[in-house]
């Protein structure tokens, strides 16, 4: 199965492409990129949201750097109360006639993760799909996207496995600036049941960043 979200492995021509870049001039970057093309993505939702979501009974979810939406237009066709966010505008706005066109709801809010005003454990579902999110010293990224699940609830985080530190860095991006799945998994506490902390495969024949392999995957719960 293809999916909506390309690798990157800290391409910095991806990097970011849809979750919280920095400084604010960068939302602006990131609307000329998607400007550029007519779909960036392949409209499929992310493997393993699909592997690891679909027997669950549908609530609330946050889709947090929705890109073009089809995460979270599938998971609106399962039933589910979304929530999409993300920094781009034109991002945002191609998610949203999709949604109009196959008939399903959405919020969309075009700001990113730290900027919204979210409900401290309103989503039963927080979907963090190749994050670049970034690292701070007080983890206000981690502890954003934790603070959102509620009792319950669960927090999938994917990112890319195997990342080519050498040639990002050669491209001026540096993936220590950034949160990781083990940045994620060292907040979570006794609070916390991680169900899965692992890689998972994958094969994108179509979109930007296909023949990526290998993700790793977060999926906990929050049991107190």
């Amino acid at each position: 199965m293809t999916t909506e979200h390309g690798p990157h492995g800290y391409d910095p021509d991806e990097l970011g492409r849809r979750h919280d870049p920095q400084p604010a001039e960068s939302n602006v970057d990131w609307d000329k990129r998607y400007s550029g093309v007519e779909t960036m993505w392949s409209g499929n939702p992310n493997s393993s949201l699909v592997a690891l979501v679909k027997d669950l009974e549908p609530g609330s979810v946050l889709d947090v750097g929705c890109g073009e939406g089809a995460d979270a237009i599938w998971l609106a066709g399962r039933g589910w109360q979304v929530t999409a966010l993300d920094v781009s505008r034109v991002a945002i706005d191609r998610g949203r006639i999709e949604a109009q066109r196959v008939g399903v709801d959405v919020e969309w809010l075009h700001c990113a993760l730290l900027e919204a005003t979210l409900p401290i454990e309103g989503f039963t579902l927080v979907s963090a799909q190749y994050p670049a999110l970034l690292r701070t010293e007080s983890h206000d990224a981690s502890r954003a996207l934790l603070s959102a699940v509620a009792l319950g609830g669960y927090l999938l985080f994917v990112h890319h496995a195997d990342i080519d530190v050498e040639l990002a860095l050669s491209h001026g991006c540096n993936p220590e600036n950034y949160v990781s799945p083990a940045d994620v998994v060292a907040r979570l506490d006794s609070d916390w049941d991680v169900i899965f902390n692992s890689r998972m495969p994958r094969i994108l024949t179509t979109g930007a960043g296909a023949g990526h392999v290998d993700d790793v995957v977060v999926f906990a719960r929050r049991v107190r």
